[in-house]
């Protein structure tokens, strides 16, 4: 499967959370903080533990092409980019 060529930004508005990377890479994002991931990353993000995470996902489109939102991480996944965050 191709991966589209448009990105994803995503501002956080209240809480904290985390963006990940296929690759392991971990971002922490705080109120204010704005994370723009380029096109054909794969990455997901979400709220770390102790915290609820608002944000706004702005997603380019083009020529009918937009993100693919793929599957849900495991819980071992979530947990290990939470530990690399904590450090």
């Amino acid at each position: 499967m191709a991966l589209p060529s448009v990105r994803q930004t995503l501002h956080c508005t209240q809480g904290s959370g985390l963006v990940v990377t296929r690759d392991g890479a971990v971002i922490m994002m705080r109120p204010g903080d704005t994370v723009h991931t380029p096109a054909g990353e794969e990455h997901w993000h979400g709220a770390v533990p102790d915290s609820l995470m608002s944000h706004l996902a702005m997603v380019e489109q083009l020529n009918g092409e937009s993100a693919i939102w793929l599957e849900p991480v495991s819980d071992a996944e979530y947990t290990s980019a939470h530990s690399q965050a904590a450090r």
